[in-house]
């Protein structure tokens, strides 16, 4: 799929998902919990979609992209830490808490991914092709004549894509690539073994 905006990332649209399940979910908590919980998970949930959002149109400049994601990553993580709270003081099931989890652990893998691969993202090029719906890391590359024959192959976490010539944003001006940060950590999950609750 070509991506031309943001909003077409799996990515963006699972992480959208979540936060707007956790809004669902936290209309039925205790209003002492307003500040100190409520407000929290609303807010770092909806921050991950912000900075991707924000990497989006940064990533002219390699540096500035990755950094947004990181941001983007410590969102979910903090989304996570705000779930593990809603579950130990009983306002969310077992099952709910484990799923938004679960999700939480894809999106920053999502992430992740995306910032080893950002040399891969960024450049002038307005859009890149996305051939999967998800993200997979080390994934056998799929074949793409288009890529052959015009040497600009792109891979998206594991998979190829195309990325199309065009003109640098007219609101961004040029100059030289900035180089490529250190590698950011690979996404492990912390979360107890099946069966087990959040601490």
């Amino acid at each position: 799929m070509l991506v031309k905006h943001y909003r077409e990332l799996w990515v963006y649209q699972r992480a959208f998902k979540a936060a707007m399940r956790i809004f669902e979910l936290s209309k039925t908590w205790p209003s002492e919990e307003r500040y100190s919980l409520t407000d929290q998970i609303r807010r770092s949930s909806r921050s991950v979609c912000g900075a991707i959002a924000e990497a989006w149109r940064k990533r002219r400049y390699q540096a500035h992209f990755v950094s947004k994601l990181s941001d983007g990553d410590s969102e979910a993580a903090e989304t996570q830490n705000w779930l593990a709270f809603a579950l130990k003081c009983g306002y969310l099931a077992e099952s709910e808490s484990r799923k938004l989890d679960d999700e939480y652990d894809a999106i920053s893998a999502g992430l992740v991914n995306m910032m080893d691969n950002a040399s891969q993202w960024c450049g002038p090029g307005h859009a890149v092709r996305e051939d999967s719906g998800e993200y997979v890391p080390n994934a056998a590359p799929a074949a793409d004549t288009a890529c052959e024959q015009e040497g600009v192959g792109v891979s998206v976490c594991g998979r190829v894509g195309v990325a199309v010539p065009s003109v640098p944003h007219s609101n961004t001006p040029t100059r030289p690539d900035v180089p490529t940060p250190t590698r950011p950590h690979a996404h492990t999950s912390t979360r107890p073994p099946s069966g087990g609750q959040h601490a």
